[in-house]
């Protein structure tokens, strides 16, 4: 099982974050403060579970967390200060919307830049390690899963239900016929390939 928090005895809030290396849609991110003792031995890094474990831990975490929230940062916004400084935009949003404030962060990662002067700790792979970096990981992935499902209704054609915004073949395929939609992102050039489709989707 993993550990509770990185810090005992203090008000410790874990932060993760959901889509950072997608070609569409928002990058989600979260925050989550534990009760001292809380437990749950399936609780653990959101990729390592499958849909129906994530949304049957969402529902534990929310129903037992001290404090929660979920915030994201759009497309738009992702193209014009790139993934990282949003990533990190959505997790200070979602500290800001806690109902406690936290006394010591902890961050799934290695890089993040202070919020006001509350303590902090980057922990890599901290999202199999620590409880509170874990829940936090559950609900960034879960709630962004439903807003790429809801975006899907609208563009069928990328698969957005089955690939969430990440760049399975489907999805590359899909951009390679019909082009961008408002929500892919037009700054990300992850792959040679992927630069090159969107060159050519924008072109009339």
């Amino acid at each position: 099982m993993l550990q509770l928090s990185y810090k005992n005895n203090c008000l410790e809030a874990g932060l993760d974050e959901a889509g950072r290396g997608c070609l569409a849609g928002p990058v989600f991110a979260s925050a989550v403060i534990l009760p001292p003792d809380y437990s749950n031995p399936l609780l653990r890094d959101s990729k390592m579970l499958n849909h129906t474990q994530r949304e049957n831990l969402r529902q534990d975490i929310e129903k037992n967390a001290l404090a929660y929230s979920v915030c994201l940062v759009d497309e738009k916004t992702i193209d014009r200060i790139n993934i990282l400084q949003a990533s990190i935009k959505a997790m200070h949003k979602a500290i800001a919307r806690l109902a406690t404030q936290p006394e010591h962060l902890i961050i799934d990662g290695n890089y993040f830049k202070p919020y006001k002067k509350t303590p902090y700790q980057t922990i890599i792979k901290g999202d199999n390690t620590y409880m509170n970096i874990a829940a936090a990981s559950i609900l960034a992935k879960t709630y962004r899963d439903d807003w790429m499902r809801k975006l899907n209704r609208k563009y069928p054609q990328y698969h957005w239900d089955l690939n969430k915004g990440y760049g399975t073949q489907k999805h590359v395929e899909a951009i390679k016929q019909f082009g961008l939609t408002p929500y892919h992102r037009r700054s990300f050039q992850v792959k040679s390939l992927q630069m090159e489709l969107f060159q050519t989707s924008s072109t009339p």
